[in-house]
Formats: C-alpha cells, sequence, structure tokens
C-alpha cells in the first residue's frame, strides 16, 4: 500500500509531537522537513530520520510527492504559509490560530474551499476518548437539557517575571495570548462537546506582569528556570496572562470560563463542567481518563476510560483495554488518524462531515478572541460576528 506523503514546516514543541503521532499511524510518512535555514533542517532531519531537508519551505511546496503539509511555525507565520499550502493544492493541517485576525481566517477557510483541500487544525483536545464519549452522551440527552457551562484553563509556565518566550510579543505571537493560545482551546472543545456555538461574550483581561525579565539567551518553552546570575532586559507586556470570560451559547444556555498562564502548580489543567437538567459532567485533561457524573437523587459517579463502558460512538476513540491510561499524545494521534482517514478514504471536504477540527472551527475561534478582545476593551457584551464564508 502506498503511504500518504507528508511535509512538516517547524520543529519547535510542537512540530515533532506532529511527526510522533503521524509515525503511529503506519500508513502516512514524513518524507519532508523544512526550518528557517538549510543547516537548520539537515540538523532537525537529521535528529527525527526524514530524508528530505528544506531550508526554505517553498522548495518542499513544489516536491509533487509530497500530498499533505503541517504547519507547526509561530503564530505570525500561519496565514501566509497556509495561504501557500492550499495554492500549491497541498492538503493541510495547521496549528492554531489560523490566521492573526478574523479577516485572514476567513480568506483561509474561503479559499480551502474554492481550492477543495482537505483542511484541519489542531484542536486535540476533542480527541481524548472521554471527552468524545461525553459528547455522545450529551447528544443522546443523557444529562438532559444543558444550562450552565464553566471550567478553566490554567497553567503555570509564565508565572515568574523571568519567563519569556515568542508568544509574549504580539507581533509574533498576536494582539491576544491567554485567550488565543489556551482559552481556543477550551472554547472548542467545550463547543464541540456540547453541540452548541458561543455567540456573545462578555471578558476582563489582566497582564499580570506587565514587565518582564528577558535573557540574553534563548528560553524554550515550558522550560525550567534559568539560572539567577543571567543577565535579563526590561521588556514591556501588552498581552494577557489572564481572562475571565462570561458566555453565551445559541440556544440561550450561558457558561463561564478563566484562562491563566501564572497559576502555580497548575501545568495544563484544561477542565470544564457541564450542568444539565439531570445530571453534571466533569472533566479535566490532567486526569483525562476520569469522568466525574454528578446526579442529585443517587451517589454521583467515576467514569473510568474503558471501551466496555464506552457508548458505541465514542469506542472507536480508544484503543486500549481500561486502566491502560491514553493521554495527550493519544489524543493527538486519533486527530491524526482521523485527518489521514479522511484522505486516504478520498471524502470530499466541500461534501463529507469530518471528525475533526476544520479552518471552518478554526476560523470560529479566530471570531470568538476578536469577540472577547472588543468586549474588554469596552467592557461590554460583545457578540461573535463569524461573517459568511
Amino acid at each position: 500500500m502506498e503511504k500518504v506523503k507528508v511535509g512538516v514546516i517547524g520543529t519547535g514543541f510542537i512540530g515533532p509531537t506532529h511527526i510522533e503521532a503521524i509515525r503511529r499511524l503506519g500508513f502516512v510518512e514524513v518524507v519532508g522537513l523544512a526550518e528557517t535555514s538549510q543547516e537548520a533542517a539537515e540538523i532537525k532531519a537529521a535528529d527525527l530520520g526524514i530524508p528530505k531537508a528544506y531550508g526554505d519551505y517553498r522548495e518542499m511546496l513544489r516536491n509533487s510527492d509530497i500530498q499533505v503539509i503541517h504547519n507547526c511555525t509561530p503564530n505570525h507565520l500561519h496565514f501566509e504559509i497556509n495561504k501557500e499550502i492550499i495554492l500549491a493544492g497541498k492538503h493541510v493541517l495547521s496549528e492554531k490560530p489560523l490566521a492573526m485576525s478574523s479577516k485572514e481566517s476567513a480568506e483561509l477557510l474561503a479559499l480551502a474551499k474554492k481550492q477543495n483541500v482537505v483542511h484541519g487544525v489542531n484542536f486535540n483536545y476533542r480527541q481524548f476518548p472521554s471527552v468524545k464519549n461525553l459528547a455522545s452522551m450529551v447528544k443522546n440527552e443523557q444529562l438532559g437539557k444543558i444550562n450552565l457551562v464553566h471550567g478553566s484553563y490554567l497553567q503555570d509556565w509564565l508565572l515568574y517575571e523571568t519567563d519569556f518566550n515568542w508568544r509574549l510579543a504580539p507581533e509574533v505571537g498576536g494582539k491576544s495570548r491567554a485567550v488565543a493560545d489556551i482559552g481556543s482551546h477550551w472554547c472548542d472543545t467545550v463547543q464541540y462537546v456540547t453541540g452548541k456555538k458561543i455567540v456573545e461574550v462578555f471578558a476582563d483581561l489582566a497582564t499580570v506582569i506587565p514587565v518582564r525579565k528577558k535573557s540574553i539567551s534563548n528560553a524554550a518553552t515550558f522550560g525550567a528556570q534559568k539560572d539567577q546570575e543571567e543577565v535579563y532586559e526590561n521588556v514591556s507586556i501588552n498581552t494577557e496572562d489572564y481572562a475571565s470570560v462570561l458566555v453565551r451559547f445559541n440556544d440561550g444556555a450561558k457558561g463561564v470560563f478563566t484562562v491563566s498562564q501564572v497559576s502555580a502548580g497548575r501545568k495544563n489543567k484544561l477542565s470544564f463542567e457541564i450542568d444539565g437538567s439531570k445530571s453534571s459532567a466533569f472533566w479535566n485533561q490532567e486526569e483525562p481518563e476520569k469522568l466525574w457524573i454528578g446526579h442529585r437523587d443517587k451517589p454521583n459517579e467515576l467514569l473510568l476510560a474503558d471501551p466496555a463502558l464506552f457508548t458505541g460512538e465514542a469506542k472507536e476513540a480508544i484503543h486500549h483495554p481500561g486502566g491502560h491510561n491514553e493521554g495527550w499524545p493519544d489524543a493527538l494521534k486519533n486527530g491524526m488518524l482521523n485527518f489521514y482517514s479522511f484522505i486516504k478514504e478520498g471524502k470530499d471536504p466541500l461534501r463529507d462531515q469530518p471528525n475533526f477540527a476544520t479552518f471552518e472551527d478554526g476560523h470560529l475561534s479566530m471570531c470568538i478572541t476578536d469577540a472577547i478582545l472588543k468586549s474588554n476593551e469596552q467592557q461590554t457584551w460583545v457578540k461573535v460576528e463569524t461573517g459568511e464564508v
């Protein structure tokens, strides 16, 4: 069987995780890698065992053997590179955000539809087995009418004033940080689970550390603290460390979430609770195999991930027996499996319903972020405007 051939642009934190997940599929092969220079590309390609190295991603786009491109570059490069991938006739899987504004993401969505390429966004939290099982439970009305959704996404990797990363610079990371970086995942996950869309927001944002100390050497994302003797320069910060957002869904349900990158001890805690008229359910990404189900008139339940206990719709998302916990890399692999199965089976992105996040989801995410920023600025409710794409 001929394998689907893939090229990856960017090899920071997320690029190698894409490559690992792809390799677990068996029917997909990463044949090319592009970096900022030929030397950097050759070093990375050798480290990762990839045959072709490109110092310019445009040269990789001209390789007719490569059918799919993964865009794993910093945020400010997403729009231009995604556009060139689509115009080259390649299928595309992009990291979020799709672009630096909803105007740009709308252009990308329209272009992807026009070129009829398969387009995906790496909103991987919807791919956890317990999340898919919960989505099925909500669809089957096991929780009853959904009244309230609340939760948070908390991290601590920017807790200290000496923590610094490219995401802190608006010209590289975008005008929003905590909301765009992790709030986007929270919003996508709860919209996927509930089947509802966020249509209005009221936001309060804060820059907890307005001036940070940037080391003269580069600091890796999620890296350890530097030596205290390090030499620093002061940098003013104009993006949010924290946000709390009230949300309204399209069917009248309400919700609220908090995001923070300065919460000590919280490494990557995306969590949410759905309160229905019959029962409630709570999920925490740091303990992904557990789904808490709350009741009023009988003991609460703790459902552990187990294909024997999952709904029929969710069983395909779990690959091991109960007790063999599946985590973040496995959810990422699920997303890759769904994306590449769609391509392998020759499905039409204009006609067939995908079981992964698409540029449409990525555009909606951009529109929600824009509305949150506008709400914080105006201190009022703001509608999410998606436009006609």
